[in-house]
């Protein structure tokens, strides 16, 4: 019994022997949704696979309908040459000689037509995928700006691209991923801007990747393509649903990977500071921007520092000045201070979490009774201390700051790490921990770039890119260290001539 994985043989000349193998490895006859439908078109048996619900009910009756019309002398000789050429009436049809690639061609969507006597089988592309359409993405929304978004649809998402770039260099390069699941894998870029090494570094990666099947689409392609086993705490790559976010990354000669059945386009290489960045700033002018990046600059700190610090004030108030004794608590309660901050954070993630997994009407209801009877009845009984519950609400807004979902899940992870090393050893502990975060970062790498660049290694013009929203006309140089080909984004401005006055009679 042949089987799938296995390498499948040449197209036969003989239809028989072809329908033989094809009814096995592809399960006709036990899986409903395979169809196979048997005809003769003027003298010549022909045979048809696909999937049900993926061809378009509608063109693929025209060319029936055309086929049904053809005479002996149409068709005979060279059959499949003369319908490839003459005779199928539609644009995306290809002529392939192996049955592994008539496998992949039904399985993927495509109707496969195979003709006696020929040793060669014609695909051809009626596929229609259920797909919904393009709207803004929840974790990405603008005042004002685009409203469309990436779905899970490749073909649609690459027409959201070409539709901002239309650029002959932009370049789509499909390449498939699992030996089972053969998902679709694009990588794109602009062949005249980006560095060559890190495209192929990209390609590399994923030929390299050896799985039956990637489900989780865009999430298992980022773990496979970044080395080390677990993983890094902090994201190597950024994602995005919005298609002019990506437009401009592409600009910036960066890579980007989209994965079949996922709306999520990834962004290598990326930098810690990226993940801090969002179309909103862009879509105001430079002086809003500014502020609304300094604010995110300031929720960072707050969610990071706020509650170790406290805590730390807390322990030891001889650190503080006499104007700042006030910090602390009056009743520090009945569970001990760090059992406090502890229990609430996890209280604050399972809140997280209980209204991603609970249906929207109720989840406005699921944080009410949350927030009002767990909190405010646990400050009543005295298990919890008033302080504790209200700056760790305020750390758990800064956090919503922050645009990337996965950054601020790191964010949380290293709030927690302070927190506990802070408890465990007082302000020894604190200072260490941020050092230990710090050295994490630095050894940190997306796809070879350094993550913390410019800060380290530090490029002082970047790094005030970084701080401040630069106005568009200012952005003429490319990004350094992803070392693009063409480094310069538009000419500078060439300065205005005065012109040149004529002389009259009174001069």
């Amino acid at each position: 019994m042949p089987e799938v994985l296995e390498k499948a043989p040449k197209v036969y000349s003989s239809l028989n022997r072809n329908m033989e193998y094809l009814n096995d490895v592809l399960g006709y006859g036990k899986s409903f949704d395979i169809v196979l439908r048997q005809f003769n078109v003027a003298g010549k048996d022909i045979a048809m696979y696909f999937v049900n619900g993926f061809v378009k009910d509608e063109v693929m009756s025209l060319i029936l309908r055309n086929l049904d019309e053809l005479r002996r002398g149409e068709v005979t000789p060279n059959s499949l040459k003369k319908l490839f050429h003459e005779h199928i009436n539609h644009i995306q049809v290809e002529a392939v000689d192996s049955l592994e690639k008539v496998i992949d061609g039904v399985l993927s969507g495509p109707l496969a037509m195979l003709i006696d006597g020929e040793e060669q089988a014609l695909v051809i592309d009626l596929r229609q995928y259920p797909a919904r359409a393009p709207q803004e993405p929840d974790l990405e929304k603008v005042v004002r700006g685009s409203r469309d978004g990436f779905v899970e649809t490749l073909v649609q998402n690459c027409l959201l691209l070409r539709r901002r770039l239309r650029d002959p260099r932009l370049r789509n390069e499909v390449m498939q991923v699992g030996t089972r699941s053969k998902t679709d894998v694009v990588i794109s870029y602009i062949s005249d801007i980006a560095n060559p090494d890190l495209v192929q570094k990209v390609k590399d990666n994923l030929q390299k990747v050896k799985i039956d099947g990637i489900p989780m689409a865009e999430k298992a392609v980022e773990e496979l393509i970044q080395p080390g086993k677990y993983g890094n705490l902090f994201p190597k790559v950024r994602f995005t649903e919005r298609p002019d976010v990506a437009a401009a990354h592409l600009l910036e000669g960066r890579i980007l990977v989209m994965v079949d059945t996922s709306p999520s386009i990834i962004i290598t290489p990326c930098t810690l500071w990226d993940h801090f960045q969002a179309a909103e700033e862009y879509r105001q002018g430079p002086p809003v921007g500014i502020y609304v990046r300094w604010v995110r600059y300031l929720g960072l700190a707050i969610a990071l520092f706020l509650l170790p610090l406290w805590f730390l004030a807390a322990v030891q108030p001889e650190l503080l000045p006499p104007a700042l004794q006030f910090i602390g608590p009056n009743k520090p309660g009945k569970i001990p201070l760090i059992g406090q901050f502890v229990l609430a954070e996890l209280a604050i993630d399972m809140i997280r979490l209980a209204t991603i997994h609970t249906p929207s009407a109720l989840a406005t209801a699921t944080g009410i009774i949350a927030a009002l009877l767990v909190g405010d009845m646990a400050v009543a009984v005295g298990l919890f201390n008033s302080e504790v519950v209200m700056y760790t609400a305020i750390a758990a807004v800064a956090t919503f700051l922050i645009p990337s979902y996965e950054m601020s899940w790191a964010v949380r992870i290293v709030r927690l790490f302070l927190l506990l090393i802070t408890a465990a050893f007082r302000l020894p502990g604190l200072i260490v921990g941020v050092l230990l975060v710090l050295v994490y970062l630095m050894r940190t790498r997306s796809l070879g770039v350094p993550y913390l660049w410019p800060l380290i290694p530090f490029n002082a013009k970047e790094m005030l890119a970084v701080l401040i929203r630069t106005p568009v006309s200012v952005r003429n140089i490319r990004p350094a260290i992803f070392h693009p080909l063409n480094k310069v984004r538009q000419a500078a401005p060439e300065p205005a001539r005065k012109p040149d006055r004529k002389k009259t009679g009174r001069e």
